[in-house]
């Protein structure tokens, strides 16, 4: 059932829209940085877009970034949110019901396909990033903005470990949107349910009167993975992000199938 589900939605447009949007961002950001020459001096603390011509994995690390706040989070509700709604909208969901599977196998394979295309997404941000990058800036050490500079080797191991700790943080996304998705027949619903709990919780993280009450909130150690780029590494945050988005992942695909389950798609 994974591979059937895997084919249909590689022929969707809207796989195809959703991976070309992926690529052209770093294209448009990469001519913007060869023609204007860089960023230059902005003055204050610098930041990471400050050493993004530095070299191929410098732009790649900057790309993560920059795409992991809203693009990333855009694409991942598109795929987790569209995979039941968009059955239901269309009326296939009660045809695929009528055949002898059982109902939590079939939200199974359309999480796991799901989760498969959106790690996918992650993905090929950095590597497509890293190989355009080298090809404008060249394959060198990756420049920090506090740290100085880490090796080729160093900076390629950290940049796994950032692309891997985007991905988890995408899995909060990921069950969002399958609870949404499941809840409605309209996927734009779902897709767009997703996004401005995402979007609201980044907003609410920005709020200093909320105190400690920010650090529950499932985008507040979304930027912990930037700690890899100081040396010597801090995995801490990180370790406390992971384990802080587990019950945002848990509990959303929990109530998921407890809902699909109980639905009324026959009639």
């Amino acid at each position: 059932m994974i591979g059937v589900e895997m084919r249909r939605q590689a022929k969707r447009r809207r796989t195809l829209y959703s991976f070309l949007a992926l690529l052209a961002i770093p294209v448009v950001v990469l001519v913007a940085l060869l023609v204007n020459g860089g960023p230059g001096d902005r003055g204050g603390q610098p930041e990471l877009v400050d050493v993004a011509s530095s070299s191929g994995l410098n732009f790649a690390l900057f790309m993560l970034l920059a795409t992991s706040q809203f693009l990333l989070v855009v694409v991942v509700s598109l795929f987790a949110g569209d995979a039941v709604a968009s059955e239901a909208q269309w009326g296939s969901l009660r045809y695929l019901l009528t055949r002898p599977i059982p109902r939590a196998r079939l939200l199974r394979t359309k999480l796991v396909v799901a989760t498969l295309y959106a790690a996918a997404a992650v993905l090929l941000v950095p590597l497509a990033s890293l190989a355009m990058g080298t090809l404008a800036f060249g394959w060198s050490a990756v420049q920090t903005p506090l740290a100085g500079a880490l090796g080729v080797n160093t900076g390629l191991s950290r940049l796994a470990l950032a692309t891997g700790y985007v991905v988890a943080t995408m899995a909060v996304v990921i069950s969002l949107a399958f609870l949404f998705s499941t809840l409605t027949d309209q996927p734009l619903t779902a897709v767009g349910g997703a996004v401005v709990l995402v979007v609201v919780s980044a907003i609410l993280d920005q709020v200093a009167a909320l105190g400690s009450l920010r650090t529950v909130l499932p985008t507040h150690y979304w930027l912990a993975w930037l700690d890899l780029l100081v040396d010597p590494v801090d995995t801490s945050q990180m370790t406390t992000g992971l384990l802080q988005m587990v019950p945002w992942v848990v509990v959303p695909l929990a109530l998921a199938f407890r809902v699909f389950s109980r639905k009324d798609v026959l009639s």
